[in-house]
């Protein structure tokens, strides 16, 4: 299995972010806490929403893929770091390696795309609420989402036949939580440098194709809002849009600071970090965002726990 130096089937070693200490230990149990309600708070939004008739809207449906997307990063990372930890088995094989990069970069492009579209919806039923309904039909709704998946899915692919071609040195240490590209790039024995060039433009235009959609969706919103003669419309567009724009500056600004800098910018510290902020407290964040600020969900979430208890 080894010519030289290179392995062809490489089992890695995830190095993770916490060791046994008291302090880390308590690390520990706090992230199992935050996967534990953002796994149950994004569940709860895909489920009410399903569930309640009210909300089978354009903006709640997006909002339920939104939840979805987080419900699946979240249980991509979190899990296998958890295991690792408890077993003291750092070790991860190629094939599972391949599975974490394309499920992770798949749903992260995902979620690019999707909030664009959420900004769109919400500049469609500001700035021409009569025509809402023709303008963000169910079908243009469901056409925007299913390019949303396959676009990040499309991204996914390409940066895992990338990460299977390159051959790997005997240093098949990672120093992450999870198999990250940026991660894996280093233990290569080939020269990376093309890919890496062709992996920033593709960052850069993932990230800001849908940035230019929103903040033009956003702008165009901004004046009509300013527009509006009722307080109580501008109090509740500004609620609406402020919770996306909340989730918005979150996503993306843990996402430029990660990937639009160059690799050389780099340490092995920060993109721990930065990581564990947009794939572990950003999916908890965002259920709360939504929930807390919107009477809609509030009501739906209100009505379900009744029903419960009258079962």
């Amino acid at each position: 299995m080894e010519s030289g130096n290179q392995t062809f089937s490489p089992v890695f070693i995830l190095l993770g972010i916490f060791n046994h200490s008291p302090t880390h230990t308590f690390l520990f149990i706090l992230v199992l806490g935050i996967f534990t309600v953002a796994f149950m708070g994004n569940s709860a939004m895909v489920l009410l929403i399903y569930l309640d008739s009210q909300l089978h809207t354009p903006m709640y449906f997006l909002l339920s893929q939104l939840s979805l997307m987080d419900l699946m990063l979240i249980c991509t990372t979190v899990p296998k770091m958890a295991f690792n930890y408890l077993s003291g088995r750092n070790s991860i094989s190629l094939a599972s390696c391949g599975t974490q990069i394309f499920f992770y970069v798949s749903l992260l492009g995902a979620e690019c795309f999707l909030l664009a579209t959420m900004a769109y919806d919400r500049y469609v039923a500001i700035c021409h609420p009569l025509r809402y309904t023709d303008l963000m039909s169910q079908r243009l709704c469901v056409l925007l989402v299913v390019a949303s998946w396959i676009l990040g899915s499309l991204d996914g692919i390409f940066v895992l036949a990338a990460a299977l071609s390159f051959s790997y040195c005997s240093s098949l240490e990672i120093h992450h939580f999870f198999c990250d590209i940026a991660g894996l790039l280093p233990l290569s024995c080939t020269d990376t440098s093309a890919f890496e060039r062709l992996l920033f433009v593709c960052c850069v235009v993932m990230l800001i194709l849908p940035v230019s959609v929103i903040i033009a969706s956003y702008f165009r919103v901004l004046r009509a809002v300013l527009r509006m003669g009722s307080g109580e419309s501008r109090r509740k567009a500004f609620t609406t849009c402020s919770s996306h724009l909340s989730v918005v500056g979150l996503y993306y600004g843990a996402a430029m600071f990660m990937y639009m800098r160059p690799a050389s910018t780099h340490t092995a510290e920060q993109d721990v970090t930065v990581s564990a902020f947009y794939t572990i407290l950003t999916p908890m964040l965002n259920p709360l965002i939504y929930s807390l600020r919107n009477r809609e969900v509030s009501r739906a979430l209100g009505k379900l726990l009744r029903r419960g208890r009258l079962m």
